[in-house]
């Protein structure tokens, strides 16, 4: 049962998250129920990982002096259409739906 509390504890943390800009309302409980199952050992185990002999390669940094030919560059300002976005969250939605139907 804990691990049932983690997960649904973690699905609604990444839930809220994900719906920052929304308006949400609850229209139904919910209900989790896990399994249960009854495990037996039939044998012990026994872990051994490999060794391994690592020889990491020598690397020197350093900086040295080089001419090159660099083209020079002129700016001018220039009026340019970029696109714009406007956002509604779903609290705002509602508010202008409820302002809409009012008398």
């Amino acid at each position: 049962m804990r691990n049932a509390s983690i997960l649904i504890a973690g699905l609604a943390a990444a839930a809220s998250i994900a719906l920052v800009g929304c308006d949400v309302k609850k229209t139904q409980e919910g209900n989790v129920t896990v399994p249960k199952y009854d495990v037996q050992k039939t044998q012990e185990g026994s872990v051994t990982p490999p060794k391994y002999d690592v020889t990491g390669p020598d690397v020197k940094v350093g900086s040295t002096t080089k001419e090159v030919t660099v083209p020079k560059v002129t700016t001018e300002k220039e009026t340019i259409t970029v696109p714009s976005v406007d956002v509604k969250t779903g609290q705002e939605k509602n508010a202008e739906k409820q302002a809409t139907t009012k008398p």
